[in-house]
């Protein structure tokens, strides 16, 4: 359903820098689509997550430099000439990721290192997904459709104490035994990779909250509607239909006090 699955050719990918380096333990993966005004204070709070870090820039469809300035910032630049979306970026970023801990990060705003090395904390105590304890907007009286369905997937899935807590949200950390239980590929449709880390028994925990909506800029498109809810609510249903072939039709929930015997 997820339109942003891809297939990509490795000769696409062209590395910006390829000097060796000692093997890092944190893998920061940034996603980028035209972010010069951000981007190279982006990369330089990621290097500050832990001591022996890599930074890989997947660069999509950028026209305003970004490549020049990622490489120049120390980043590991991946560069194709296309739009890819974030997810998808993450997901190519994290197949070329060399740590034992990957960061997801985006390049629209600045978060400041100490915010973000909790998350890393977590993945070294044996947690394999630290989640933003950011739940989005719950005070309005009427609560974004996509925030519900983060809410609904996790209830779905027996974890309604993360709440709205989701890796469709930024940042988050995973171990790398969780990105070899997930799959790389999976990563482009955030939903289902968390979906196939609950089912897997994977340990999930939100550790610490990171204010994101009152930082993400605010962006104004031609398109009419809400294509991004569009996209992310189909990830919810992949994510739901993957459960069901996984499991039964209820997804292994009981159906308590109904009596569907007596209609029959």
């Amino acid at each position: 359903m997820s339109d942003n699955k891809v297939e990509l050719d490795a000769e696409q990918v062209s590395p910006s820098s390829s000097a060796p380096s000692p093997p890092p333990v944190v893998s920061v993966i940034i996603p980028v689509c035209n972010e010069a005004a951000t981007l190279a204070k982006v990369i330089r709070q990621a290097f500050l997550v832990h001591k022996h870090t890599e930074v890989i820039v997947i660069e999509n469809g950028s026209t305003d430099g970004s490549k020049e300035i990622a490489e120049r910032a120390g980043a590991r630049v991946f560069s194709f000439p296309h739009r890819l979306g974030h997810d998808v970026g993450r997901s190519l970023g994290a197949k070329e990721a060399k740590g034992d801990i990957l960061l997801f990060v985006d390049a629209d705003f600045i978060i400041p290192a100490k915010e973000m090395i909790p998350l890393i904390q977590a993945v070294e105590q044996g947690v394999d997904v630290a989640l933003n304890k950011y739940n989005g907007n719950t005070s309005n009286k009427e609560i974004h459709r996509v925030v519900l369905a983060k809410y609904a997937l996790n209830a779905i899935l027996s974890r309604a104490d993360l709440q709205g807590n989701s890796m469709t949200s930024i940042p988050h950390a995973i171990s790398r035994r969780a990105l070899q239980t997930i799959g790389a590929e999976n990563l482009a449709i955030p939903p289902l990779a968390q979906t196939i880390a609950i089912q897997s028994g994977l340990r999930i925990r939100a550790p610490h909250y990171i204010e994101v909506g009152n930082r993400n800029r605010v962006r104004t498109h031609a398109t009419p509607g809400d294509p991004v809810g569009d996209l992310i609510l189909g990830d919810h249903l992949e994510a739901i239909g993957w459960l069901i072939q996984a499991t039964d039709a209820r997804a292994h929930l009981l159906d308590k006090t109904r009596k569907r015997e007596k209609l029959r």
